[in-house]
């Protein structure tokens, strides 16, 4: 047998029996190069491979992912736990708060290259910018940097702007939202963030670099969020 497809068969026996569930993160080709002693060329051929057969999605810049397919009778498998981002809206509004956005700015633009790079679409492409800071119980808690290229999110307006893109995302347009990778730093605030969020000048920000995906492995979302020192969180996004 050959070696990619020992390195093909290995790796869809661990995807079907939960080693590797649903939207989790294959090892790095790095890392598989050691596990089954071959070169980066089989590797890279095997996850081709799955890749074509709808098991696994591969991010540029980011790696491979396990996909969340259909059983043959048209249910979702449970072979793993979604990670699917409960977001700001309905974190704080489970707590019993009272959750409202200030949006700043609400427009299409084609997006920084360092965005487009990580939205995988071409610098003169075009994505929606949304600036706005959320509210909880009518304190600021987060404000929120949001690119999403329009040809994935269509027809987003002001009004789902202003409460939940995200069920907008999944009610409206009927996507499903899986996973994001996060950075999390903290960080200074500008004069103007300080402002919007009510903070001292030289209390920093927890800040949260966020790329989202959905379950086809299509990145819909690149979002920079910045949180209050006191901003108690159990999942981050920006929902």
């Amino acid at each position: 047998m050959l070696k990619y497809q020992i390195v093909i068969d290995d790796l869809r026996l661990a995807i079907k029996t939960g080693t590797y569930p649903a939207y989790s993160q294959l090892p790095s080709v790095s890392k598989l190069c050691e596990q089954y002693e071959v070169s980066k060329i089989t590797i890279n051929k095997a996850l081709g491979e799955l890749e074509a057969q709808g098991l696994i999605s591969r991010r540029r810049g980011s790696g491979s992912f396990v996909k969340k397919v259909e059983t043959s009778g048209g249910a979702p498998e449970t072979n793993g736990t979604s990670s699917q981002m409960p977001g700001f809206l309905a974190e704080h509004q489970a707590r019993g708060e009272s959750v409202r956005s200030k949006v700043y700015d609400f427009s299409v633009v084609r997006p920084p290259h360092h965005v487009a790079e990580a939205l995988d679409v071409d610098d003169d492409s075009f994505t929606y910018h949304v600036c706005r800071v959320r509210y909880a119980d009518e304190k600021p808690r987060v404000i929120e940097y949001t690119y999403m290229p329009i040809d994935v999110i269509t027809d987003l307006k002001l009004r789902n702007v202003q409460t939940s893109i995200y069920s907008f995302i999944e009610s409206d347009l009927g996507l499903r939202i899986s996973s994001a990778h996060r950075v999390i730093r903290a960080v200074m605030p500008s004069a103007e963030e300080r402002k919007r969020l009510d903070v001292p000048e030289g209390e920093p920000l927890l800040e949260v670099e966020q790329v989202g995906y959905l379950d086809d492995g299509r990145a819909f979302e690149y979002s920079v969020s910045r949180h209050i020192h006191d901003y108690e969180f159990h999942s981050i996004s920006t929902k």
